[in-house]
C-alpha cells in the first residue's frame, strides 16, 4: 500500500470496523481549509451506507449554501435540529438526546470544533461526538487543521488569524479512521472566486487575508504532516516500528508569562515528536502564594495546567522555597531529558543584580537539555 492509499482509507474499511465492535469508531475527514470538499464527501459516504443497507442519519450537516453539496443529502435521514434561543436569537443545534434515542448505526456530525450555544448538554461538538461514542454509535465527522488545539499559534503566526473554536489533539489522535481531503491551493482559490464558498461580496477579502497562496500552502503540509505523524503512531502502536523512546518532557509553568498557553503548545508538539510523555510544573515559591497574587494569575496557572491536561500532558503543582532547586530535584526523580522555558521578560538592566531565573536553571540540572521557546 503506497503513502495515497494509507491517507485516504476506503469507506469499507470503516464498515468492517463498525461490525468488528459493539464501541462506537470515529472517522474524520480532515482538511486544509474551508470549501476543500470534507462536507462534500462525507455525505457521499452516508449514501454509500445506505446503499449497502446500513442504518445512517444526519446529525447536523452545514452546507453554507453550497448546492452540489445540499445535493448530496438525498433521501439521507435528519434528526431535526434543537432551538434554543439565545439573547433574543434562535439557534439551531444538533439534538443530541434525539440521537441517542434514535440509536443509528451512523451518524454524520459536521464541524466537530463547533462550539454549541449555551443550554446543551456540553459546550462543545467534540464532547458530543464523545458521548454518541459511549453510546456504541459510530461517528463521521470533519475538521479542517487550523483548529487542532496545539497548532493555534503556529497558524496565527502565519495567517495573521486566532482561531477561537480548536479541538484537543487527543481527539483527532482517538480516530479510528483519518481521510485527508486535499485539493491543489489553486484549484481552492479558483473556487472560491467562482463563489463556490462563500458569497461574493466575501470573496475578495478571503483572497486577499486567508486564502492567500503561502497560507494555502503552508496549511496544505501541516495537514499531510500531521495525518502522516498519526499515521506512525498508530504503526507504533501496532508494533510495526521500533517503540517509545527514553525522552521524558518537562515544561515550567510560569505564572506571569503572556505567551503561557503558547508554550503548552509547543510542548505538547515537542513531545508528541519525540515520542516522549511530558509534564506541565508549576512550582510555587513564597512569593507566589494564593493570598499574594491576584485572581488573573490564579486564573492564569489553572488555565495553563487545564490545557495541558488536554493536549496530553501530566500537570502538576509543587510548593517549594526556590525554584531552581526544585525543578532540578523533579528532573531528577521523574527522569526529566528537555526542559521547556519561556524567554524571559526580565529587563536587561536586572542583569546587574545577579543571575536570572534561567541562568540559575542551566546551573541546577546540567544533564538536561534546556530549550528556550520564543514568545
Amino acid at each position: 500500500m503506497n503513502v495515497a492509499d494509507e491517507l485516504r482509507p476506503k469507506p469499507e474499511k470503516f464498515l468492517s470496523l463498525i461490525r468488528e465492535q459493539r464501541t462506537g469508531r470515529l472517522k474524520i475527514y480532515l482538511g486544509f481549509a474551508p470549501g476543500v470538499g470534507k462536507t462534500f464527501e462525507m455525505l457521499q459516504e452516508a449514501q454509500r451506507l445506505k446503499r449497502q443497507n446500513i442504518d445512517v442519519v444526519i446529525g447536523i450537516i452545514e452546507t453554507h449554501g453550497r448546492p452540489e453539496t445540499m445535493a448530496q443529502i438525498g433521501d439521507l435521514e435528519q434528526i431535526p435540529r434543537r432551538r434554543l434561543e439565545y439573547h433574543g436569537v434562535t439557534l439551531e443545534e444538533m439534538d443530541l438526546d434525539a440521537v441517542i434515542r434514535r440509536k443509528p448505526t451512523v451518524v454524520i456530525v459536521d464541524e466537530l470544533p463547533h462550539t454549541n450555544a449555551p443550554g446543551g448538554r456540553f459546550s462543545k461538538r467534540f464532547q458530543d461526538i464523545e458521548e454518541l461514542l459511549r453510546n456504541g454509535i459510530n461517528v463521521i465527522s470533519a475538521m479542517n487543521i487550523q483548529h487542532l488545539e496545539s497548532l493555534c499559534d503556529v497558524v496565527e503566526q502565519f495567517t495573521g488569524v486566532k482561531v477561537k473554536e480548536r479541538v484537543p489533539d487527543y481527539v483527532l489522535a482517538k480516530a479510528n479512521q483519518l481521510v485527508n481531503v486535499d485539493l491543489p491551493a489553486e484549484d481552492l482559490q479558483e473556487r472560491l472566486s467562482a463563489g463556490k464558498i462563500y458569497p461574493p461580496e466575501r470573496v475578495e477579502r478571503a483572497l486577499t487575508n486567508f486564502f492567500t497562496s503561502p497560507n494555502l500552502t503552508r496549511l496544505r503540509e501541516l495537514a499531510l504532516e500531521e495525518i502522516a505523524h498519526l499515521l506512525d503512531r498508530r504503526r507504533e502502536r501496532q508494533g510495526d516500528t521500533a517503540t517509545t523512546g527514553s525522552d521524558r518532557v518537562m515544561v515550567c509553568v510560569s505564572s506571569k508569562s503572556p505567551a503561557a498557553m503558547r508554550l503548552m503548545r509547543k510542548a505538547a508538539r515537542h513531545a508528541d515528536r519525540l515520542r516522549a510523555p511530558w509534564f506541565a510544573v508549576y512550582i510555587q515559591t513564597p512569593a507566589e502564594r494564593m493570598e499574594k497574587i491576584d485572581a488573573a494569575t490564579q486564573r492564569q496557572i489553572t488555565e495553563s495546567l487545564t490545557l495541558a491536561r488536554q493536549l496530553g500532558g501530566i500537570p502538576m503543582q509543587l510548593k517549594a522555597a526556590e525554584f531552581a532547586p526544585a525543578v532540578a530535584d523533579f528532573v531528577k526523580e521523574y527522569a526529566i531529558t528537555q526542559i521547556l522555558v519561556g524567554r524571559s521578560m526580565r529587563p536587561w538592566y536586572r542583569r546587574w543584580f545577579g543571575q536570572s531565573p534561567l541562568e540559575r536553571l542551566l546551573t541546577a540540572v546540567p544533564g538536561a537539555d534546556v530549550v528556550v521557546c520564543a514568545g
